[in-house]
């Protein structure tokens, strides 16, 4: 199936609208969706509804798909993102046509008089190309996930062999499957689906977790940082940090995404992560130095303080032991009595270049928006290539 060219013409004109109206469109749809289809909430993250970074980024991949409608190879790195977020979630070919209905019903509610049935027939035709697409990409996703040794498709059924606290604020659970066999191997940055029904949540909720150590073939271990404050706090890691305790089982989908350190590539490799950020690139680290490469590998890692500094003292054992490692941690607000920090204050890469840039390395990040948008803009003015950097953002994506 291709497009036509009067389609393509149609949602190309109509991407400023969609632009201008995209967050309108996707809170209505939401709003439709769950009223029709209640169901569904077991499968979409609530709070990202509450805060709205759902909306906002499904309003942003819907203009992204109208304005490059007419070049979709540009969205291929887009698409393998979200398909992969899918794969987790478990999503199924039958779920398209209910998004795909109530999509093009917020679109006719909010732009009215404006949505000529010219209009929707050609969003209509756009959406079933996507989902097909989509539908293609997510079947090879599983596919791969079941044929790997280890792997399964949909969810598996894991116990919490160990819970280990980590800092503070985050809390490393290990997971053994119950039927005793072998796990899939990852690639090291990649996540899986947590599934669980917290006491006080109405619907089962499905979260993401970086994966935050290497393959071994027996095991998965991911660790979580307890989100919100009091008057708002994070249904599903509270949950895990207050609830769940060894002994207790899960359910799992098998290890996706999209943000991966390529095992292949024989240069030197910069991990930088701020807070609970460090998870994938924790799983990195203990990749790199388990395949014993001679590769330069930086380390850099930003807390608030020794407090909440998750893995301060592994990292630092790697680096004693691997002449190649080098580790540079940054404290925002150092407490009193820490002493496991190189510099003091906001994160500032500039402060380190002479030790970070590395003629051909490779930068992976993950940590808050502003972490990264500061790294990001950082190494594109000092030259990095774009094919050289590379980053995760937790939950919705957006362009940093």
């Amino acid at each position: 199936m291709s497009l036509s060219e009067k389609t393509i013409n149609i949602v190309k004109a109509t991407a400023p609208v969609m632009a201008e109206h995209g967050e309108a469109i996707t809170r209505y749809f939401y709003q439709l969706l769950f009223s029709h289809h209640p169901e569904l909430l077991n499968i979409f993250n609530t709070s990202h509804q509450k805060t709205g970074r759902q909306q906002a980024a499904l309003a942003a991949a819907v203009y992204g798909y109208a304005a490059h409608i007419d070049n979709l190879e540009a969205l291929s790195d887009a698409v393998r993102r979200i398909a992969h977020k899918h794969a987790s979630f478990n999503v199924k070919p039958e779920h398209y046509p209910i998004v795909g209905e109530h999509l093009l019903a917020a679109v006719a509610h909010v732009l009215g008089d404006a949505a000529t049935d010219e209009i929707l027939e050609a969003w209509a035709e756009a959406y079933q190309f996507l989902a097909n697409l989509f539908i293609e990409v997510e079947e090879g996703i599983y596919q791969d996930s079941e044929g790997h040794s280890g792997g399964w498709r949909g969810t598996r059924e894991f116990r919490v062999a160990r819970k280990v606290k980590e800092s503070d604020l985050i809390t490393s659970f290990y997971f053994e499957p119950v039927d005793g066999k072998p796990v899939a191997d990852f690639k090291p940055g990649q996540y899986i689906g947590l599934y669980i029904t917290p006491h006080n949540s109405a619907n089962r909720c499905v979260r993401q977790y970086s994966l935050s150590d290497a393959s071994n073939g027996k095991s998965y271990r991911i660790s979580v940082k307890r989100e919100g404050t009091e008057a708002i706090q994070g249904v599903v890691s509270n949950y895990l940090h207050d609830y769940v305790q060894e002994g207790d089982a899960v359910e799992l989908s098998p290890p996706a995404g999209d943000f991966f350190l390529d095992t292949r590539n024989k240069s030197p490799v910069v991990l930088l992560s701020g807070g609970v950020g460090v998870t994938p690139l924790l799983s990195m680290l203990n990749t790199l130095t388990a395949s014993e490469s001679s590769e330069p590998v930086r380390f850099v890692h930003s807390a608030i303080n020794g407090s909440v500094h998750a893995f301060s003292d592994h990292v630092s054992t790697l680096a004693e032991q691997r002449d190649n490692l080098e580790k540079i941690v940054f404290y925002d607000q150092p407490a009193k009595g820490d002493q496991h920090y190189d510099h003091a204050g906001r994160t500032d890469l500039n402060l380190i270049r002479e030790q970070i840039e590395i003629p051909g390395a490779h930068y992976y990040f993950c940590g808050p928006s502003g972490y990264m948008s500061m790294v990001n803009k950082t190494l594109q003015g000092w030259g990095v290539p774009s094919e050289n950097i590379h980053y995760e953002v937790f939950g919705p994506h957006k362009d940093i």
